[in-house]
């Protein structure tokens, strides 16, 4: 299993899907590994769901400051 692409499938659905995205807020371990399809360690589970906070985080800070500079066409 490719850790790291597992966390880009699911920052995709964190963002494509808001129920998902709910649950993955509430319950992250359940979300993590119902895309998963296994149950892992706690500490694998963990390093996964601080990923995708991580990315889930940095994509609403690039945004943000995206706006500070203004769109250029």
């Amino acid at each position: 299993m490719n850790i790291k692409e597992k966390i880009e499938e699911i920052v995709d659905k964190v963002k494509s899907d808001e129920g998902f995205a709910e649950k993955f807020k509430s319950e992250p371990i359940k979300a993590v590994e119902e895309v998963l399809g296994v149950d892992l360690p706690d500490d694998q589970i963990n390093s996964v769901i601080e990923g995708v906070k991580a990315k889930v985080n940095l994509g609403g800070i690039a945004d943000k400051i995206g706006g500070l500079f203004g769109k250029k066409d």
